[in-house]
């Protein structure tokens, strides 16, 4: 009985102690900040976690967004054991002792087990191998967390007998609720550019935004006049977190970047790299990075910029744009920096062309402008039955027969009909572009006898 005391009155003033994320973990669903998608009313996770009827789970997310809160969330509402294990320190005979516990707690008493891996791609082959007779039979319920792509570190068997949960950055108003709940817990309050300052700067990383935000609260406590006496004794429990505060927990200046800087900046960006000046791009990318900007937003728009400013000039950049999104995606900050860096110097550098842009907008009018044209019965589908005694397809000459690869023939409705949409600039890879074009317009090749 004393024992219990001992370690009860250790566990409670541990939990004092903690961390400011780790006392405010939630206690039930409805206290978790995000990821509607999974956990709100009616939604999938949700409802499976509710009904105690969870199967094996990858729960797939950037850090800070909720899989370890998750799980203990399971942890509570189950029914069945739970046992937890991290994948950077566990072996394959610590999974082997879980499995026989497992077994002995389903024999004995008919009580499933629930096993938590974090880091579950910290797991190599065997290990992960060594889970998959017991996750495959039912005997263990995984719940496997992962900050990377589980399509290349779960081995496919594993995955495939595991239902994916992707989680995603939170918002910026789930962080800006994780301030409000941790200035509450902490008797403090904020000012509001200090505020917005913790939002932006938490990437999505709700952990992080509690980290900061519990060093900001003690550096404004021990700068506070009002919370000491002369003797230095509290005198006054109300302190209040500045921008120099969260400044200096973050180890950084802040840039001040409302929403006119952010279209104006980002303007300016995409500006610089039409007019081809790389070291400007450079520098709005810096400042935009620096300021705590979305870098996928950043990539997104690099992406639109590929097509709509370079196009055909240089068809390679859309490639080059399309990777640094992906690396936002895998990579993530601050890593991914250098590949936005490498596709805005790639832009910046290649020939410019918008004739992908104007032919589009030529093309939309006359749909828009015209009546629907019938489509020219050579070009219809032949395939299905019935479709040659309508005449579809007859007619239709198959460019490869030809020796040069293409033939003459009307591809729009008649209506339509030499209306010309795409016209070649002279800059770039497009130069070679007019070139093919222009000699299929002086020498039309005509359909092999």
């Amino acid at each position: 009985m004393t024992e219990d005391l001992f370690a009860a009155a250790a566990e409670d003033r541990l939990a004092r102690q903690a961390p400011l994320a780790a006392r405010l973990r939630p206690k039930n669903l409805d206290e978790v900040v995000g990821q509607e998608h999974l956990l709100g009313p009616g939604k999938p996770l949700r409802a499976l976690i509710e009904a105690d009827r969870l199967s094996s789970v990858i729960l797939w997310g950037p850090p800070g967004t909720g899989k370890t809160t998750i799980s203990q969330l399971i942890a509570r509402t189950t029914s069945k054991a739970f046992e937890q294990l991290s994948a950077v320190s566990a072996s394959v005979k610590d999974v082997r002792e879980v499995a026989a516990g497992a077994q002995e707690r389903l024999a004995m008493r008919g009580q499933g087990t629930i096993l938590f891996l974090d880091e579950v791609h910290r797991f190599n082959k065997s290990q992960q191998d060594a889970l998959l007779p017991s996750v495959e039979s039912g005997l263990l319920v995984l719940i496997g967390a992962t900050t990377e792509n589980p399509f290349f570190e779960v081995n496919p068997p594993l995955l495939s007998r595991s239902t994916l949960f992707r989680l995603d950055l939170l918002s910026a108003d789930a962080c800006g609720q994780l301030v409000d709940r941790g200035l509450a817990a902490e008797g403090a309050s904020i000012d509001d550019d200090a505020r917005q300052l913790l939002v932006d700067r938490a990437n999505g990383d709700g952990r992080h935004v509690l980290t900061s935000l519990e060093v900001a609260i003690a550096l404004a406590h021990e700068h506070s006049d009002a919370a000491r006496d002369g003797s230095g004794s509290i005198v006054d429990e109300s302190i209040r977190v500045t921008a120099a505060d969260v400044e200096a927990a973050l180890g950084t200046k802040a840039l001040r970047y409302g929403r006119d800087d952010h279209y104006d900046v980002i303007s300016a960006f995409i500006k610089s790299i039409r007019g081809s000046d790389p070291d400007a791009g450079l520098y709005w990318l810096a400042r935009m990075l620096e300021a705590g900007e979305d870098a996928r937003f950043i990539a997104r728009r690099l992406v639109i910029l590929a097509s709509e400013d370079i196009g055909m000039a240089d068809s390679n950049s859309l490639v080059i744009a399309d990777a640094a999104a992906r690396a936002v995606e895998f990579v993530g900050l601050p890593e991914a920096q250098l590949n936005l860096a490498h596709a805005v110097v790639h832009l910046a550098t290649a020939p410019k062309s918008n004739r992908v842009t104007v032919a589009l907008g030529r093309a939309q009018s006359d749909v828009r402008d015209q009546a629907g044209g019938e489509v020219p019965i050579h070009l219809r589908d032949g395939h299905y039955k019935g479709a040659k005694s309508l005449g579809h397809g007859q007619g239709y000459e198959y460019p490869h027969e030809q020796p040069e690869g293409w033939v003459d023939q009307q591809y729009r409705p008649a209506e339509l009909e030499g209306r010309v949409y795409y016209e070649p600039s002279p800059h770039g890879g497009e130069a070679e572009v007019r070139d093919r074009m222009d000699e299929h317009k002086q020498h039309p090749q005509e359909p092999q006898p």
